[in-house]
């Protein structure tokens, strides 16, 4: 990407965005265009089509989505695929129709089937059931990837797909319902502190695997591999370790700095067991992550104190 190429950060707001559009200004780029959701509703086929003929950007990131948590998803199942397939249809085919030289779009580790082997390869995609509750998500995630490839194969376009693991960092969204688990647990932990709480309950059974990528290195690695891959098959985004709820729930607990005690609630749904990333081939790409986990969940919880409280 040259540094005075215009470059389109869909959902520059949010965390994913956010940190992408940082990083291309620390890296120099100087022509980034934004728009907020009040500004341009990306749902909208026909504001879409202004925007595009208007603006004409040489590189879209994809990054605008509705996200959240696990009972965001399993509660909002429709309002996940009709917004997140909106958004994503009417993205993806006025980059074509406006002659976008590149596009990223960026998916979910929950594209993959609940049961599939660990760590999850790029290759295992469609090959199960998907975890229920966030079906609807996932199904839309994978209908983007499906729409780059399809694009790709009819029109030459150079459109390609990367699969994040969970994320978390600077800007995340910290809501006491819709959040995901680490800021909801850095939130829990952090209230039960103030509140001299003598106990925190935590959903599910404690014993699901996840991993974790801190915000500024996924945006790291998103602009190398815009500036560095342009294969049709997607790109799994992670760090290849994972950790216990459990285990996540006493780090992040030990940071705050919270006495109190731990109760996992079994009754409340675990999600898929366990999702680790097979990072071997962007590692083979030239890429690796460079913030452990506890020095990130250190900085999240710093922006966390210094934006809610």
């Amino acid at each position: 990407m040259e540094k005075e190429a215009k470059i389109y950060v869909a959902g520059h707001r949010g965390m994913v965005g956010s940190a992408i559009f940082n990083k291309l200004k620390d890296e120099g780029h100087t022509n980034i265009i934004t728009r907020t959701s009040s500004e341009l509703d990306l749902r909208d086929q026909a504001a879409v089509a202004r925007f595009f003929a208007t603006e004409k950007p040489a590189y879209v990131f994809l990054a605008a989505a509705k996200v959240g948590g696990i009972i965001a998803n399993n509660t909002f199942r429709a309002d996940f695929i009709y917004e997140n397939m909106a958004i994503q249809n009417n993205v993806i085919h006025h980059s074509y129709l406006n002659n976008v030289k590149k596009l990223m779009f960026l998916g979910s580790s929950c594209i993959y089937p609940k049961m599939a082997p660990q760590p999850l390869k790029e290759e295992y995609l469609l090959t199960g059931v998907l975890e229920p509750t966030n079906e609807p998500y996932a199904i839309a995630k994978i209908s983007g990837i499906k729409m780059c490839e399809a694009y790709r194969a009819q029109y030459g376009t150079n459109y390609i797909s990367v699969m994040p693991t969970n994320l978390y960092g600077y800007n995340d969204n910290y809501h006491p319902q819709n959040s995901h688990v680490l800021p909801a647990l850095i939130r829990r932990f952090h209230e039960a502190k103030e509140n001299n709480s003598a106990e925190v309950i935590i959903w599910g059974s404690g014993t699901p695997l996840r991993e974790f990528l801190f915000s500024t290195d996924l945006a790291d690695a998103c602009i190398f591999l815009m500036k560095n891959y342009d294969d049709e098959q997607f790109v799994n985004i992670g760090i290849g370790e994972d950790l216990s709820i459990k285990d996540l729930a006493l780090l992040i607990k030990r940071i705050i700095g919270y006495k109190g005690s731990i109760k996992f609630d079994s009754t409340k749904p675990d999600g898929t067991p366990r999702k680790l990333m097979d990072v071997s081939k962007l590692h083979s790409l030239g890429w690796k992550h460079k913030i452990p986990l506890e020095e990130g969940i250190k900085l999240a919880y710093a922006d966390f104190k210094a934006k809610y409280c």
